[in-house]
């Protein structure tokens, strides 16, 4: 038996911010392809953000990231055998290693910059500035609460 859908069923604001955020990956894959570069997925490239600081311990991209040390090893492993990232041994503890960006993975950001300047101005054209600068301070404004509300 079919169930009808609910027509008062709305998203709520959480599922609609990963929509949004899930409809850019379309535009960033064609990106990457335009680029040259291969074997990266938009959800994995997301671990090359905070490595543009400077190399990072597993777990510390892990911690960054929000998620387990075991996903942080399966994606770096692929992000190494096409050569967006590698690892190095730790000048300060020759057991351990830090991921760092190659060439060909601070070509990714640039590609993730320049995509997501080029999303931001659609939806300024979508929102105009006004609105867009409100969504951008809410959200900081609810990663902030987040952020302070983690440890409790």
């Amino acid at each position: 038996m079919r169930r009808v859908a609910d027509a008062e069923w709305n998203p709520t604001v959480p599922a609609l911010v990963n929509l949004v955020a899930a409809s850019g990956a379309p535009r960033l894959r064609a990106a990457f392809a335009a680029a040259g570069l291969d074997g990266i997925r938009p959800a994995q490239a997301v671990a090359l953000v905070p490595l543009a600081g400077g190399g990072l311990h597993a777990s510390d991209l892990a911690d960054r990231l929000k998620v387990s040390r075991q996903a942080v090893a399966q994606g770096v492993a692929s992000l190494e055998r096409h050569g967006y990232v590698t690892r190095v041994t730790d000048p300060g503890d020759a057991r351990a290693r830090i991921i760092e960006l190659t060439p060909r993975g601070r070509q990714a950001l640039r590609v993730m910059r320049s995509n997501a300047v080029a999303l931001e101005s659609r939806w300024v054209e979508v929102l105009g500035p006004r609105r867009l600068g409100e969504l951008r301070e809410s959200l900081q404004m609810l990663l902030s609460s987040e952020a302070n509300t983690v440890d409790d």
